[in-house]
């Protein structure tokens, strides 16, 4: 059994349509007025059918009054890593502290590089997330005089002022499946966040991994319960029997995401589906729930 004992989050993962975009902020309206937590949004810089996810978080800010947003996950290799920092405690600023950055080293190679990214190989993208983390503490970072400098292999700032300073302390979480990057996301990351679909052998991995982030947190000299571990469930829906993980009745999905929290160690969960029902009966029949049971077994 691993809990980490975090606090419970509930959310969504959109996809941000550019044929239907305001289903799209309706969806982030729908999880604000319903109560979730969080509204993230995918990230494919080069995929046209897509809108940009940073425009739209930024729009998405301004219609929502107390939700959290982040990108799932920003693509890092379009995202300079000094920009990102500085657009993100913007709006952190500008929204009373409600985004959150969640980065990934990148993926869909071909359309990064048609849009201008360098293509990497598995161990340059670690390295290279590695330095844009911490490129984006540094700017973030205001109580250390002095401008900011790294002459890193993929990034290099020399002088930066720093700034501005978020409006809390926004955490970075980190979309990893492979053994480097977990080592990587334990010791400098503040939250694992993958797909579980994406992750392979499923659920039956998921305590190989958590040992991996352990341990490379533990070398780093951080406690194991500095990284939140975060999910995205793409393949959910309400049923009136049991089908599959959360897909079934209300009943089930709170005993799935309660073995989920005190087996696995999660403690925020992201749907997928766009279907604005199911965030709405998630926020008010699930969640409080999920709450309660957990609390009870803790």
């Amino acid at each position: 059994m691993t809990d980490y004992g975090h606090d419970l989050l509930f959310g969504t993962f959109v996809t941000p349509s550019a044929q239907s975009p305001q289903k799209v902020v309706d969806l982030a309206v729908t999880a604000d007025r319903a109560g979730l937590d969080l509204v993230t949004f995918q990230d494919h810089p080069y995929q046209p059918a897509f809108l940009d996810t940073w425009t739209l978080i930024s729009y998405a800010a301004a219609r929502t009054s107390r939700v959290h947003l982040a990108g799932n996950v920003h693509s890092l290799p379009l995202r300079p890593p000094a920009m990102l920092a500085r657009a993100v405690a913007s709006l952190d600023r500008l929204s009373d502290g409600r985004i959150e950055l969640g980065i990934g080293a990148g993926a869909f190679w071909d359309g990064i590089e048609a849009m201008g990214g360098r293509r990497l190989t598995a161990a340059q993208g670690v390295t290279a997330l590695r330095e844009a983390i911490g490129i984006i503490r540094e700017v973030w970072d205001v109580s250390t005089r002095g401008g900011i400098h790294l002459d890193g292999e993929f990034y290099q700032v020399d002088g930066a002022k720093r700034g501005p300073e978020p409006a809390h302390d926004v955490p970075i979480w980190v979309g990893s499946y492979k053994p480097k990057m977990l080592e990587l996301t334990g010791a400098y990351a503040d939250g694992w966040l993958p797909t579980l679909e994406y992750i392979e052998g499923g659920l039956d991995s998921v305590p190989g991994i958590n040992g991996r982030i352990d341990e490379a947190a533990a070398a780093a000299g951080r406690s194991p319960g500095d990284v939140r571990r975060l999910l995205n469930l793409m393949n959910v829906s309400f049923q009136p029997t049991s089908r599959a993980l959360l897909n079934g009745p209300v009943d089930q999905w709170v005993e799935d995401l309660a073995g989920l929290v005190l087996e696995y160690g999660f403690s925020t969960f992201l749907i997928g589906g766009d279907d604005p029902a199911v965030a709405e009966r998630f926020a008010a029949e699930v969640a409080p729930q999920v709450r309660e049971l957990v609390a009870r077994e803790r």
